[in-house]
């Protein structure tokens, strides 16, 4: 029997939601869907990963003095999958978003990182180009 078949959600306390929410849609255009009273970002990865057949979420537990982390007081970091990584920080500095200057590129993809209002920090990740 499968216990776990994948993640379900990222769930995370804020100071203030509503706000948070706007500057996600505002910034990052993640779909919000109301359940309940309560709002929630729901991707359904077959249709979000162009560059994949399936997408996947990776969870992983990091340690408490993880470079991810160091100099931010938080206890998450959000990942979201951009088609094109340069284009988005481009349009996210220039709209006054906090973009961090160093962009890691792996076999894994290509890699960069901004802070939201509340100094979460966001990862934004574009997958390697399928080859055809």
């Amino acid at each position: 029997m499968r216990r776990v078949t994948g993640i379900g959600g990222v769930f995370f306390r804020s100071e203030n939601p509503e706000k948070l929410q706007e500057w996600y849609i505002k910034y990052l255009g993640v779909p919000f869907v109301t359940a309940g009273s309560e709002k929630f970002i729901i991707f359904h990865w077959k249709e979000q990963m162009k560059n994949e057949k399936n997408g996947y979420t990776l969870w992983g537990p990091m340690s408490n003095d993880h470079i991810y982390f160091k100099e931010y007081k938080k206890d998450v970091m959000f990942n979201f999958t951009v088609d094109n990584l340069d284009e988005l920080l481009k349009v996210l500095r220039d709209e006054g978003v906090h973009v961090f200057e160093e962009i890691e590129e792996h076999q894994e993809g290509r890699f960069g990182w901004i802070l939201d209002p509340e100094r979460n920090k966001v990862e934004l990740w574009e997958p390697p180009k399928k080859e055809t």
